[in-house]
Protein backbone atom coordinates (compact mmCIF):
# COMPACT_ATOMS: atom_id res chain seq x y z
CA UNK A 1 0.00 0.00 0.00
CA UNK A 2 2.92 2.45 1.00
CA UNK A 3 4.71 1.48 -2.37
CA UNK A 4 1.94 2.27 -4.55
CA UNK A 5 1.48 5.49 -2.79
CA UNK A 6 4.57 6.57 -3.44
CA UNK A 7 4.55 5.22 -6.84
CA UNK A 8 1.23 7.54 -7.57
CA UNK A 9 3.22 10.76 -5.44
CA UNK A 10 6.31 10.13 -7.84
CA UNK A 11 3.31 10.07 -11.16
CA UNK A 12 1.96 13.50 -9.60
CA UNK A 13 5.19 15.37 -8.91
CA UNK A 14 6.01 15.79 -12.82
CA UNK A 15 2.71 17.51 -13.60
CA UNK A 16 1.91 18.86 -10.25
CA UNK A 17 5.89 21.07 -10.93
CA UNK A 18 5.25 21.60 -14.02
CA UNK A 19 1.82 23.45 -13.77
CA UNK A 20 3.23 25.29 -10.48
CA UNK A 21 6.63 26.43 -12.37
CA UNK A 22 4.91 27.66 -15.57
CA UNK A 23 1.20 28.80 -14.49
CA UNK A 24 1.09 29.14 -10.91
CA UNK A 25 4.55 31.09 -10.20
CA UNK A 26 4.07 33.34 -13.14
CA UNK A 27 0.67 34.10 -11.68
CA UNK A 28 2.02 35.33 -8.53
CA UNK A 29 4.27 37.65 -10.08
CA UNK A 30 2.15 39.25 -12.30
CA UNK A 31 -0.26 38.90 -9.23
CA UNK A 32 2.37 41.13 -6.80
CA UNK A 33 3.31 43.24 -9.66
CA UNK A 34 -0.19 44.69 -9.34
CA UNK A 35 -0.19 45.36 -6.29
CA UNK A 36 3.52 47.04 -5.83
CA UNK A 37 5.21 49.89 -7.44
CA UNK A 38 8.66 50.13 -8.82
CA UNK A 39 10.14 50.57 -5.17
CA UNK A 40 8.21 47.19 -4.26
CA UNK A 41 5.34 49.76 -1.89
CA UNK A 42 2.46 48.11 -1.74
CA UNK A 43 -0.35 49.78 -3.46
CA UNK A 44 -4.01 49.64 -4.92
CA UNK A 45 -3.49 52.68 -7.10
CA UNK A 46 -3.37 50.44 -10.33
CA UNK A 47 -6.59 49.41 -9.58
CA UNK A 48 -8.42 52.49 -8.69
CA UNK A 49 -6.80 53.76 -12.06
CA UNK A 50 -8.82 51.30 -13.91
CA UNK A 51 -12.16 51.75 -11.89
CA UNK A 52 -11.98 55.02 -12.30
CA UNK A 53 -11.12 55.50 -15.49
CA UNK A 54 -14.13 55.09 -17.96
CA UNK A 55 -12.20 54.41 -20.69
CA UNK A 56 -11.33 50.62 -19.36
CA UNK A 57 -14.81 50.24 -18.56
CA UNK A 58 -15.25 51.14 -22.36
CA UNK A 59 -12.54 49.07 -23.34
CA UNK A 60 -13.85 46.07 -21.35
CA UNK A 61 -17.37 46.59 -22.72
CA UNK A 62 -16.27 46.37 -26.03
CA UNK A 63 -13.92 43.25 -25.11
CA UNK A 64 -16.90 40.97 -23.55
CA UNK A 65 -19.19 41.83 -25.80
CA UNK A 66 -17.22 40.50 -28.98
CA UNK A 67 -16.52 37.47 -26.83
CA UNK A 68 -20.13 36.80 -26.03
CA UNK A 69 -21.33 37.60 -29.47
CA UNK A 70 -18.86 35.22 -30.59
CA UNK A 71 -19.81 33.01 -28.27
CA UNK A 72 -23.44 32.87 -29.51
CA UNK A 73 -22.53 32.86 -32.77
CA UNK A 74 -20.07 29.77 -32.61
CA UNK A 75 -23.15 28.07 -30.38
CA UNK A 76 -25.62 28.83 -33.16
CA UNK A 77 -23.34 27.69 -36.29
CA UNK A 78 -21.15 24.82 -34.04
CA UNK A 79 -24.44 22.89 -32.61
CA UNK A 80 -26.04 22.29 -35.74
CA UNK A 81 -22.67 21.07 -37.08
CA UNK A 82 -22.04 18.65 -34.78
CA UNK A 83 -25.76 17.58 -34.98
CA UNK A 84 -25.38 16.55 -38.60
CA UNK A 85 -21.97 14.82 -37.45
CA UNK A 86 -23.66 12.60 -34.61
CA UNK A 87 -26.65 12.19 -35.51
CA UNK A 88 -27.29 12.46 -39.32
CA UNK A 89 -23.95 11.21 -40.85
CA UNK A 90 -23.96 7.04 -40.71
CA UNK A 91 -21.09 6.80 -43.04
CA UNK A 92 -18.30 6.81 -41.13
CA UNK A 93 -16.18 7.34 -43.50
CA UNK A 94 -17.83 10.80 -44.47
CA UNK A 95 -17.79 11.33 -40.61
CA UNK A 96 -14.05 11.28 -40.12
CA UNK A 97 -13.43 13.28 -43.21
CA UNK A 98 -15.82 16.09 -41.57
CA UNK A 99 -14.21 15.56 -38.40
CA UNK A 100 -10.99 16.03 -40.06
CA UNK A 101 -12.05 19.05 -42.28
CA UNK A 102 -13.77 20.60 -38.81
CA UNK A 103 -10.25 20.20 -37.09
CA UNK A 104 -7.50 20.98 -39.51
CA UNK A 105 -7.82 24.55 -39.16
CA UNK A 106 -6.32 24.42 -35.70
CA UNK A 107 -2.92 23.13 -36.53
CA UNK A 108 -2.49 26.58 -38.60
CA UNK A 109 -1.36 29.63 -36.60
CA UNK A 110 -3.95 32.33 -36.01
CA UNK A 111 -1.80 34.93 -37.48
CA UNK A 112 -2.05 33.15 -40.39
CA UNK A 113 -6.13 32.56 -40.58
CA UNK A 114 -6.08 36.22 -39.68
CA UNK A 115 -4.00 37.17 -42.25
CA UNK A 116 -6.07 35.21 -44.80
CA UNK A 117 -9.21 36.77 -43.37
CA UNK A 118 -7.53 40.40 -44.11
CA UNK A 119 -7.31 39.57 -47.53
CA UNK A 120 -10.70 37.76 -48.13
CA UNK A 121 -12.58 40.57 -46.04
CA UNK A 122 -10.72 43.61 -48.04
CA UNK A 123 -12.73 45.98 -50.15
CA UNK A 124 -11.54 44.39 -53.09
CA UNK A 125 -11.12 41.15 -51.68
CA UNK A 126 -13.23 37.67 -52.48
CA UNK A 127 -16.34 38.62 -49.98
CA UNK A 128 -16.81 41.78 -51.49
CA UNK A 129 -16.36 41.10 -54.83
CA UNK A 130 -19.01 38.05 -54.28
CA UNK A 131 -21.44 40.06 -52.80
CA UNK A 132 -21.34 42.70 -55.63
CA UNK A 133 -21.48 39.89 -58.13
CA UNK A 134 -24.98 38.61 -56.66
CA UNK A 135 -26.31 42.42 -56.26
CA UNK A 136 -26.44 42.03 -53.03
CA UNK A 137 -24.56 45.21 -52.58
CA UNK A 138 -23.58 48.32 -55.19
CA UNK A 139 -20.57 49.12 -53.14
CA UNK A 140 -17.69 47.28 -51.07
CA UNK A 141 -18.93 46.99 -47.27
CA UNK A 142 -16.48 47.98 -44.67
CA UNK A 143 -15.60 44.60 -42.88
CA UNK A 144 -11.70 45.31 -41.24
CA UNK A 145 -11.63 48.13 -38.70
CA UNK A 146 -15.09 46.80 -37.64
CA UNK A 147 -16.22 44.42 -34.83
CA UNK A 148 -18.16 42.56 -37.83
CA UNK A 149 -14.86 41.40 -39.05
CA UNK A 150 -13.45 40.65 -35.60
CA UNK A 151 -16.09 37.99 -35.41
CA UNK A 152 -15.94 36.67 -38.56
CA UNK A 153 -12.58 35.92 -37.71
CA UNK A 154 -12.73 34.85 -34.11
CA UNK A 155 -15.67 32.79 -34.84
CA UNK A 156 -14.11 30.78 -37.78
CA UNK A 157 -11.39 30.48 -35.68
CA UNK A 158 -12.82 28.90 -32.31
CA UNK A 159 -16.15 27.19 -33.64
CA UNK A 160 -14.23 23.70 -33.96
CA UNK A 161 -14.03 23.86 -30.57
CA UNK A 162 -18.10 23.93 -29.85
CA UNK A 163 -18.34 21.40 -32.55
CA UNK A 164 -16.03 18.91 -30.71
CA UNK A 165 -17.85 19.61 -27.40
CA UNK A 166 -21.44 19.16 -28.14
CA UNK A 167 -20.76 16.66 -31.06
CA UNK A 168 -18.79 14.60 -27.65
CA UNK A 169 -21.88 15.48 -25.49
CA UNK A 170 -24.30 14.24 -28.40
CA UNK A 171 -22.39 10.57 -28.91
CA UNK A 172 -22.58 9.77 -25.00
CA UNK A 173 -26.47 10.16 -25.46
CA UNK A 174 -28.40 6.75 -24.97
CA UNK A 175 -31.03 6.65 -28.09
CA UNK A 176 -32.80 4.74 -26.19
CA UNK A 177 -34.22 8.02 -24.24
CA UNK A 178 -35.56 9.90 -27.68
CA UNK A 179 -36.89 6.80 -28.87
CA UNK A 180 -38.72 6.38 -25.37
CA UNK A 181 -40.23 10.14 -26.03
CA UNK A 182 -41.31 9.42 -29.42
CA UNK A 183 -42.93 6.01 -28.25
CA UNK A 184 -45.17 8.66 -25.94
CA UNK A 185 -45.88 10.44 -28.97
CA UNK A 186 -44.10 13.47 -28.55
CA UNK A 187 -43.07 15.06 -31.55
CA UNK A 188 -39.07 15.37 -32.60
CA UNK A 189 -38.57 19.49 -31.70
CA UNK A 190 -40.18 18.78 -27.86
CA UNK A 191 -38.15 15.70 -27.40
CA UNK A 192 -34.88 18.09 -28.66
CA UNK A 193 -35.61 20.49 -26.58
CA UNK A 194 -37.39 18.80 -23.19
CA UNK A 195 -34.98 15.45 -23.50
CA UNK A 196 -32.27 15.90 -26.15
CA UNK A 197 -31.07 19.61 -24.95
CA UNK A 198 -30.91 19.37 -21.35
CA UNK A 199 -28.62 15.78 -21.58
CA UNK A 200 -26.00 18.00 -24.00
CA UNK A 201 -26.17 21.10 -22.08
CA UNK A 202 -23.14 20.43 -20.00
CA UNK A 203 -20.88 19.90 -22.98
CA UNK A 204 -22.51 22.71 -24.48
CA UNK A 205 -21.55 24.88 -22.00
CA UNK A 206 -18.21 23.19 -21.72
CA UNK A 207 -18.25 24.89 -25.24
CA UNK A 208 -19.14 28.06 -24.67
CA UNK A 209 -16.66 28.31 -21.98
CA UNK A 210 -14.00 27.56 -23.42
CA UNK A 211 -14.92 29.73 -27.02
CA UNK A 212 -15.92 32.71 -24.31
CA UNK A 213 -12.11 32.62 -22.76
CA UNK A 214 -10.65 32.31 -25.74
CA UNK A 215 -12.15 34.37 -27.06
CA UNK A 216 -11.93 37.24 -24.40
CA UNK A 217 -8.14 37.08 -24.50
CA UNK A 218 -7.07 36.84 -28.08
CA UNK A 219 -5.04 39.39 -29.34
CA UNK A 220 -3.70 38.63 -32.45
CA UNK A 221 -6.85 38.63 -34.57
CA UNK A 222 -8.64 41.19 -32.79
CA UNK A 223 -5.46 43.82 -33.50
CA UNK A 224 -5.23 42.76 -37.18
CA UNK A 225 -8.81 42.89 -38.02
CA UNK A 226 -9.57 45.87 -36.31
CA UNK A 227 -6.55 47.64 -38.06
CA UNK A 228 -5.73 49.72 -34.83
CA UNK A 229 -9.94 50.84 -34.93
CA UNK A 230 -11.07 49.02 -31.91
CA UNK A 231 -9.23 47.90 -29.30
CA UNK A 232 -9.84 45.09 -26.56
CA UNK A 233 -8.34 44.48 -23.41
CA UNK A 234 -6.02 42.28 -24.37
CA UNK A 235 -4.60 44.75 -26.91
CA UNK A 236 -4.58 47.30 -23.64
CA UNK A 237 -2.02 44.89 -21.57
CA UNK A 238 0.06 44.28 -24.61
CA UNK A 239 0.45 48.20 -25.14
CA UNK A 240 1.60 48.78 -21.24
CA UNK A 241 4.06 45.91 -21.64
CA UNK A 242 5.19 46.33 -24.91
CA UNK A 243 5.07 50.28 -25.75
CA UNK A 244 4.27 51.99 -22.41
CA UNK A 245 6.88 49.61 -20.39
CA UNK A 246 4.49 50.16 -17.08
CA UNK A 247 4.42 46.46 -15.84
CA UNK A 248 2.93 46.98 -13.04
CA UNK A 249 -0.31 49.01 -14.76
CA UNK A 250 -0.39 45.92 -17.04
CA UNK A 251 -0.21 43.42 -14.78
CA UNK A 252 -3.15 44.89 -13.12
CA UNK A 253 -5.05 45.09 -16.47
CA UNK A 254 -4.24 41.31 -16.92
CA UNK A 255 -6.05 40.59 -12.96
CA UNK A 256 -8.43 42.32 -13.31
CA UNK A 257 -9.72 40.55 -17.10
CA UNK A 258 -8.80 37.43 -15.37
CA UNK A 259 -10.34 38.02 -11.98
CA UNK A 260 -14.27 39.43 -14.56
CA UNK A 261 -13.62 36.38 -16.55
CA UNK A 262 -13.51 34.02 -14.16
CA UNK A 263 -16.50 35.39 -12.67
CA UNK A 264 -18.32 34.42 -15.88
CA UNK A 265 -17.01 31.37 -16.76
CA UNK A 266 -18.28 30.69 -13.12
CA UNK A 267 -21.59 31.58 -13.41
CA UNK A 268 -21.76 29.69 -16.67
CA UNK A 269 -20.50 26.57 -15.03
CA UNK A 270 -23.42 26.81 -12.26
CA UNK A 271 -25.54 26.72 -15.41
CA UNK A 272 -23.79 24.26 -16.62
CA UNK A 273 -24.47 22.28 -13.10
CA UNK A 274 -27.94 22.63 -13.40
CA UNK A 275 -28.66 21.98 -16.39
CA UNK A 276 -26.62 18.34 -15.21
CA UNK A 277 -28.45 17.70 -12.47
CA UNK A 278 -32.04 18.40 -14.29
CA UNK A 279 -30.94 15.59 -16.66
Amino acid sequence: MAASRTALALLLFAPLAFFAAFFLAPMAVVAISSVTTDGDTLTFAHYARILLDEYHWDVLWVTFRIALMTTLICMLVGFPLAWYLVRIVRWRTWRRICVILVIVPLFTSNIVRSFGWMVLLGRTGLVNQALMTLGLTERPIRFLGTETGILIGLVYILVPFVVLAVGNALATIDNSYEEASADLGVGPARTFWFVTLPLCLPGAVSGAIIVFALAVSAYVTPALLSGGQITVFSMLIFQQYSSVFDFHYGAALSITLLVLTLVLVGIAGRIGDAGRRAA
